[in-house]
């Protein structure tokens, strides 16, 4: 991922220098689970493990000439081991090593992802609090609907967010996995007791049945828990952007002193944040169907997936982190305007309270028919009209005062009645 979006918690995971730390944490657990098991001396694990080092420069060096990553880095360690590394990868294959440190930094960046949501979480939750009682109309088709609260609309967002740290909690078991099993996963020269010591010292789980490689099902969907944490942003991110189109202007990105909006335009403030998290999202998506693609290897492996996973994982789990940070901080630090929220609501003389008259037209004996269309009609008649005013055509409808009074009337306009039940909504979820 370009440095742009890296944030350096999550970059540092994925640099060269951690993945071949993690090789090499890899390395001498084998070693240590192989002395164990009294299968090499332990003299030489203590050698190992007090001069084993690589430099990164040197590693690549080597694969220039060798063209194989694994065999670069283990020459490299060897030079600084000396003759206690021929016990070094002793009956494993390439993918022992790659596979099983690959779950290491996916672990490593799947405990900074969750304590981002985590934080997110918060951010949401605050927000929502504050705008519990924060009078907004809600939208349908992009069509005034009835009133809400933006504070419930925050609640759905932060159940949404709830549900995503559930997956993600869920799915921590199933990424914690290696295997130390040897070429095509039978453990032909090599114990499976190593394997099990092996993984409890890296604080993993053995693999049920690898077939040289960790089976991808496992990598997409560590993927599509990263794609789902994306859509959400984006669906937040989008919302975000169409209130703070000039003509709603109901919330706004916090616009710094000296920001500049256009390079043309002085006047503009651009949702940039907002727009930079739903063109992110996108690249999130894509990543997750290239690992459902790499699911199909041939036969018990091929490396179809290795030049495909040195890009996604990195850069997806470094989007998602980045993703993540700045929607918290746009969360907290969001401009939010009731009174244009309020005077959006009222458009028109409050067509939005359409449904409320007509079912209290209902209950005072006209069949539901007969009542839609009067209330249409007189909304019909306020929609987009200068001076609109739905309420007073109401009032004034010979109909509608035969069966109302003009208290009933004022009440139907009276945003409380769409209200009243979204306490139980905030119980829900401890607001």
């Amino acid at each position: 991922m370009i440095e742009r979006y890296t944030l350096p918690e999550m970059g540092e995971l994925w640099t060269d220098q951690y993945k071949f730390q993690t090789w090499l944490q890899v390395e001498i657990a084998v070693c240590e689970a192989q002395a164990k098991l009294g299968k090499v001396p332990k003299e030489a694990v203590e050698t190992i493990k007090e001069k084993a080092n690589f430099d990164v420069e040197r590693i690549l060096e080597i694969e220039r000439e060798v063209k194989h990553d694994v065999i670069a880095f283990l020459t490299n360690v060897n030079e600084y081991v000396g003759d206690a590394g021929r016990y070094i990868h002793l009956g494993m294959t390439s993918s022992d090593v790659l596979d099983t440190a690959l779950s290491l930094q996916i672990v490593a960046s799947h405990k900074l992802i969750l304590t981002h949501v985590e934080n997110l979480i918060q951010a949401i939750r605050y927000k929502a609090q504050e705008h519990r009682n924060t009078v907004m109309i809600g939208r349908s088709h992009g069509i005034h609907a009835e009133p809400m609260t933006f504070g419930f609309k925050l609640a759905g967002w932060l159940a949404e967010m709830q549900r995503h740290r559930e997956r993600l909690t869920r799915i921590q078991d199933e990424i914690s996995v290696g295997q130390i099993s040897g070429a095509v996963g039978t453990y032909a020269n090599i114990d499976p007791e190593v394997e099990e010591i092996t993984c409890q010292i890296l604080g993993l789980k053995p693999d049920t049945v690898s077939t040289q490689v960790i089976s991808r099902d496992v990598h997409a969907e560590f993927m599509m828990s990263l794609a789902g944490v994306g859509a959400s942003i984006e669906r937040f991110a989008v919302e975000i952007r169409n209130l703070q189109r000039t003509d709603v202007l109901e919330v706004e990105e916090f616009f710094s002193k000296k920001q500049k909006g256009s390079s043309a335009m002085p006047h503009k403030r651009n949702p940039i944040k907002s727009e930079r998290l739903a063109g992110m999202a996108r690249i999130l998506r894509g990543n997750a169907i290239a690992a459902l693609e790499n699911v199909a290897l041939w036969h018990e492996r091929d490396i179809s997936h290795s030049s495909v996973e040195r890009v996604i994982f990195p850069d997806s789990c470094i989007l998602t982190h980045f993703m993540l940070v700045e929607t918290t901080k746009l969360i907290k630090n969001l401009l939010v305007y009731p009174d244009n929220m309020a005077r959006n609501m009222n458009l028109y003389g409050g067509v939005v309270f359409s449904q409320r008259v007509m079912l209290t037209l209902v209950e005072k004996g006209i069949s539901r028919e007969d009542a839609y269309r009067i209330v249409q009609s007189n909304a019909h008649n306020a929609w987009n009209t200068k001076g609109g005013n739905f309420q007073k055509l109401i009032a004034s409808d010979p109909q509608v005062q035969e069966k109302l009074s003009p208290e009933e009337i004022e009440d139907c306009f009276n945003p409380d009645y769409q209200l009243r039940n979204l306490d139980k909504v905030y119980q829900r979820l401890d607001i």
